[in-house]
């Protein structure tokens, strides 16, 4: 019988994700295997990478806030969509992705719900962090 849950990814792994490609054939895919990728080890591998580049999750959720309000289109062409520089080229990348799929508001509503799920991801995973160095443990 086949185990219906994956093994888990480590963050090494996770962080080898092609989000790219992820992001455009889960943006406008239906529920299912494609979205579910996507919010799944997407969203990790994006926090895993977002996090090692030191970036804020508040910085993650007001660039979800500006994709909902303007679009893919419009946060693509932000000179700075996150604040620090290698942050910005690698969310740069993922939106670009979004935009070569023309998926309309439904892509975009998508991304930003997206983005606003990795922010928490990168709040949960400092959070754990913060946790562990206050109780003594690794």
């Amino acid at each position: 019988m086949n185990d219906p849950y994956p093994p888990e990814l480590t963050d090494d792994e996770l962080a080898e994700l092609d989000l790219t490609v992820l992001l455009r054939y889960g943006l406008t895919a239906e529920p299912g295997p494609r979205r579910t990728a996507l919010f799944g080890d997407g969203a990790a591998a994006a926090a895993v990478l977002l996090d090692r580049l030191a970036t804020e999750p508040r910085s993650v959720a007001f660039l979800a806030d500006t994709v909902r309000a303007g679009g893919l289109t419009h946060a693509v062409e932000l000179p700075e969509p996150l604040p620090r520089p290698e942050a910005a080229a690698l969310v740069r990348e993922w939106l670009r992705a979004g935009t070569e799929i023309a998926g309309g508001t439904t892509a975009d509503d998508t991304a930003a719900t997206w983005l606003r799920a990795v922010a928490t991801l990168i709040e949960v995973k400092r959070l754990n962090r913060a946790r562990g160095r206050s109780t003594g443990s690794a």
